[in-house]
């Protein structure tokens, strides 16, 4: 399959490979060196129980200077967004880790990486089509993400932070205004999927939703009808 810039398939080429078109695809990005990166497939078994991972979750701020591995960057976004039953009718949309009001995916997610091992700094779009992140920026944005954050800087501290967004006309076309509630409902479940997934991987993580909206989508270069929901820095905790 050829990507784009931004490391996610055009509707004419998932087509062509008769793969079902996803509502954020076709996002026309100007991205830094074109990058594609393909992430390590998920596990669907773990150490960890479910039950276990809900009773220990708890909202960290307090991060170990250690980076991530990719795999652990990997299996935290397929978690969040993650294809889990790749329909065989190209007429029907993947379906993902996360429920959706009438499948239509209004949200998206971008890693702001600082330290994960065999991955440049920088601000990454996840494409849950191909399970690659596409590079947009490069360099570390921590720092000026955590200034956006009210000056919370322990969102500096953490290896990675993953940045959730929503373009809600993917959704208030089908649904008018309502959608926008379906898609606060939608940030709620991927917040607690990657909450539980980084439990279970032994991580630590916090739902940030103090932040200057244009700041965070400065830092993001966000397109104008693309919002910020939740800033989630992930890492090892602080012992």
């Amino acid at each position: 399959m050829v990507l784009t810039a931004a490391g996610c398939a055009t509707g004419k080429e998932a087509a062509r490979n008769r793969v079902p078109a996803d509502p954020g695809e076709n996002i026309a990005r100007e991205v830094a060196g074109g990058k594609a990166i393909a992430l390590p497939a998920s596990r669907l078994t773990g150490e960890m129980s479910l039950e276990a991972a809900v009773a220990g979750r708890r909202s960290e701020r307090s991060f170990r200077a250690a980076p991530l591995k990719l795999e652990q960057l990997a299996q935290l976004l397929w978690a969040a967004q993650g294809i889990t039953d790749p329909h065989p009718d190209p007429a029907q949309r993947f379906r993902r880790a996360a429920p959706s009001a009438g499948a239509q995916y209004p949200l998206d997610l971008y890693p702001v990486v600082g330290e994960i091992e065999g991955l440049e700094a920088g601000i990454y779009r996840y494409c849950p089509q191909e399970h690659a992140l596409g590079l947009l920026t490069p360099g570390d944005r921590r720092r000026q993400l955590a200034r956006a954050c009210l000056g919370q800087m322990f969102v500096a501290a953490a290896p990675v932070a993953v940045v959730i967004t929503a373009t809600y006309d993917r959704i208030t076309d089908r649904y008018g205004e309502r959608g926008i509630r379906y898609a606060h409902m939608e940030v709620g479940h991927v917040g607690q999927n990657i909450h539980l997934q980084a439990e279970a991987l032994g991580l630590g993580t916090v739902v940030v939703g103090a932040f200057q909206d244009e700041e965070v989508a400065e830092v993001l270069q966000l397109p104008r009808k693309e919002a910020p929901l939740y800033v989630m820095p992930v890492g090892i905790i602080q012992s």
